[in-house]
């Protein structure tokens, strides 16, 4: 699937440049004995070891169907993203904090941070680059769904994506933090700028993991399609001859392509066994053309409730 290709791409770019970055940041901190830039390294480690864990999860869950999984393994790739949403929180905000509060309490002798600065630059230029990737497909997927970019992000199934352009902001917002501790620490020679810089970057990290922790627990419990597009799945159902009423209309996203439709269809009481059957084709063709990303369709003949009897009849 292109589709699947591109999240692919835009998690590779992602994994290596926050692989590179985490090096220089490290070396950087090392250097100018900052601990915000220590702190950025080990935030640059934590989306290392997230987005090889979305890896992962895109790889995983694109196994075709089998005997043991008949639906297909497209939910896996919640379990590991939900991983990698640990991941951040964990390796990043967690580390991030603690630190903020050791350089609070027990300070820090800020050294050089010419480095630094180069650093904090070059990371910064890399992290837009992939920021840039993410946004471009998000935007593009958005524009193929007909859906404002801010409602596609906050509801869109391919959360690898997602969590590749919401970590990539935070580290863009990380990165002038941590060079405003710097800035704080050179100018003063207190290390109190530096500790309020990595409270605050823990504090950004908390945010992204537990949003992205929401978005991969949602569709792990189970997601339907949004309201408008079940009235429009419902909408289509009915254009379609010999069917009379959606009874009973279920929907299940399974993946970014992957959506599951199940409904209980009253058809019309005068028509034959082979209508019926040609009624259910048409509405799977009707269904997966308006809908790519429909996989699955189940449609159950049912007799619709009796007709209210007319008041003096009997």
């Amino acid at each position: 699937m292109p589709g699947e290709s591109e999240s692919v791409a835009t998690v590779v770019v992602a994994t290596v440049t926050n692989l590179g970055i985490a090096v220089a940041k490290a070396v950087g901190g090392i250097v100018s004995g900052s601990s915000a830039m220590l702190s950025e390294a080990a935030h640059s480690v934590a989306d290392t070891v997230t987005e090889v864990l979305l890896l992962a999860a895109l790889k995983r869950s694109a196994r075709p169907a089998d005997e043991a999984h008949p639906l297909g393994y497209g939910p896996e790739r919640y379990i590991w993203a939900l991983l990698a949403s640990i991941a951040t929180f964990v390796g990043g905000a967690v580390f991030a904090v603690y630190d903020g509060i050791h350089t609070l309490v027990h300070g820090e002798d800020p050294g050089d941070p010419t480095l630094s600065y180069v650093i904090l630059a070059v990371a910064f230029l890399l992290e837009g680059y992939s920021l840039y990737v993410a946004w471009r497909q998000v935007r593009a997927e958005a524009l193929r769904m007909r859906a404002p970019l801010g409602l596609y992000v906050k509801h869109t199934p391919d959360t690898a994506v997602k969590a590749v352009l919401l970590e990539n902001v935070a580290a863009l917002i990380g990165l002038a933090l941590a060079a405003g501790g710097l800035l704080g620490a050179q100018l003063t020679g207190s290390g109190v700028y530096d500790g309020v810089a990595l409270l605050l970057i823990g504090l950004l990290l908390v945010a992204v993991a537990w949003e992205l922790g929401r978005s991969n627990a949602q569709f792990l419990i189970g997601r339907p399609l949004p309201a408008a597009t079940r009235a429009q799945v419902r909408e289509e159902l009915l254009s379609v001859p010999h069917i009379e009423a959606v009874l009973e209309l279920t929907t299940l996203v399974q993946g970014p392509d992957e959506v599951l439709i199940a409904a209980k269809i009253d058809f019309h009481d005068l028509a034959s066994a082979r209508q019926v059957e040609a009624a259910c084709e048409d509405a799977e063709s009707q269904l997966r053309e308006r809908f790519p990303a429909v996989r699955r369709v189940y449609l159950d003949p049912t007799p619709g409730p009796p007709a209210p009897r007319r008041a003096g009849a009997g």
